[in-house]
């Protein structure tokens, strides 16, 4: 497993796409920044840069970059030949791809988030959009990797998850929410450090058990697909 997770590191970090996550988490971090900067009341810029920004668009896009580029790319190119050959369970190949995608969107979007709930509230805020944001990328990560392994076009789909169902449909028709991962995480980080700032109608339990099945479920669907891959790579 850990020869899996150095080859999906190492061929990730090596990707032109990877340079893709850099300007989205730059935004954010500058927004924030700027906005403390000139005085303005964390209640007005708070809302559309931690949530509008940071948890609806950084989060999810970045974690869609990653998530169906450490498997969906060896598919398009034909390595991942290379790795079904190999006499392992196909779980020992999902998982250590899983922790790659989830670890590095963590890190990537934890700590602008971190710095700006900082800036507009307190040490506490910032550990709270950080952690939770974790906890989302890990979601978000299984559910764009089954993607990946579901279609031909995970891109595609996970944008209209993002776009249509999180960001349209979430805002206008309440029972979306409940299937929406934003909310989820939006629902975690205000338990954690509740401020006024985000808000949602989520219970804590309910995105506590979704989160929870969203990560394992859609991580038992890529595993039992991958086992439907034939050594070309195509399914059966």
């Amino acid at each position: 497993m850990s020869t899996i997770t150095w080859i999906t590191a190492r061929g990730l970090f090596g990707r032109r796409r990877f340079l893709l996550l850099l300007p989205l988490p730059l935004v954010l971090l500058g927004l924030a920044v700027l906005c403390r900067s000139l005085g303005v009341d964390p209640g007005e810029w708070g809302p559309p840069v931690l949530v509008g920004l940071g948890l609806a668009v950084v989060l999810p896009v970045v974690s869609l970059i990653i998530g169906t580029g450490v498997l969906g790319a060896e598919i398009d190119d034909g390595t991942v030949v290379h790795i079904l050959t190999k006499p392992l369970p196909r779980w020992q190949i999902v998982l250590p791809k899983l922790a790659v995608a989830a670890g590095v969107t963590a890190a990537t979007v934890a700590l602008p988030l971190y710095v700006a709930g900082v800036l507009a509230d307190s040490v506490r805020l910032g550990l709270a959009l950080a952690a939770a944001a974790a906890l989302g990328a890990l979601a978000y990560s299984a559910l764009f990797l089954a993607l990946s392994l579901v279609t031909r076009r995970p891109v595609l789909l996970g944008l209209v998850y993002v776009l249509i169902w999180e960001g349209l449909l979430g805002n206008f028709v309440s029972g979306t929410k409940v299937l929406s991962i934003q909310q989820y995480v939006i629902a975690l980080a205000d338990r954690l450090a509740p401020t006024g700032l985000m808000e949602t109608t989520v219970s804590v339990p309910v995105a506590s058990v979704m989160t929870a099945l969203v990560s394992v479920g859609f991580t038992v669907l890529a595993i039992d697909r991958l086992r439907s891959f034939s050594v070309a790579g195509e399914t059966s």
